[in-house]
């Protein structure tokens, strides 16, 4: 995760998780109009997952 991504995740939060999938900015979006905390969030914890893991 880097530091631009992060600091994208604190001023818009929906923007930064564009690449991880559709239902990850949907999450993310109705997380962020449900109050600005809980969206940068999200975000954090959307971002930081490990994606190198194969999922089974």
């Amino acid at each position: 995760m880097s530091l631009f991504r992060v600091l994208l995740s604190i001023i818009f939060p929906p923007l930064a998780v564009l690449d991880k999938g559709c239902g990850s900015v949907v999450i993310v979006t109705i997380l962020t109009i449900a109050g600005w905390i809980p969206g940068v969030i999200g975000a954090l914890v959307i971002l930081n997952k490990d994606d190198s893991v194969p999922r089974y």
